[in-house]
C-alpha cells in the first residue's frame, strides 16, 4: 500500500490509475490525513467487494462500541435496570391518547369536486 497526496494524485493521475489497474492499492491524503482508498475490482465484482468493505467498517465500529461499553462499566448494568429503561421510553415514545379519541371511527377526506 503506498500513500499519495491529492496534489500528487491530480499531477501524476495516469500513473496513480495505471498502479491501481495494476493491483495496488493507494491511500490519498488531504493535508497528511488519509481521505480515500484507491483499490482494483473487476467490473462483477463490484457490489461484493463494497459489502465486504462495509461489513468490515461495520465490524470496526462495533468493536469500539464494545470497547467504551466495557470502559463505562456497562457490562454490569443487570437485565432488570436495561429492561426498566427502555419501558420507560417506550412509554415516553407512546403518543397519549385519551380513551374517546381510541374508539372514535377515524374521520375521511371529503372528495373534492371538480
Amino acid at each position: 500500500m503506498d500513500y499519495v497526496t491529492v496534489r500528487e494524485l491530480r499531477a501524476q493521475s495516469a500513473k496513480v490509475w495505471d498502479r491501481v489497474e495494476a493491483g495496488e492499492e493507494i491511500v490519498v491524503t488531504r493535508n497528511g490525513k488519509p481521505f480515500a482508498l484507491l483499490l482494483h475490482t473487476a467490473p462483477a465484482d463490484v457490489e461484493s467487494a463494497l459489502r465486504a468493505y462495509r461489513a468490515a467498517r461495520l465490524g470496526t465500529v462495533l468493536d469500539r462500541i464494545q470497547a467504551h461499553a466495557l470502559a463505562q462499566g456497562f457490562d454490569q448494568t443487570p437485565d432488570e435496570t436495561i429492561e426498566a429503561e427502555i419501558a420507560a421510553v417506550r412509554t415516553a415514545r407512546r403518543p397519549a391518547t385519551s380513551a374517546s379519541a381510541s374508539t372514535r371511527e377515524p374521520k375521511l377526506a371529503k372528495p373534492r369536486r371538480r
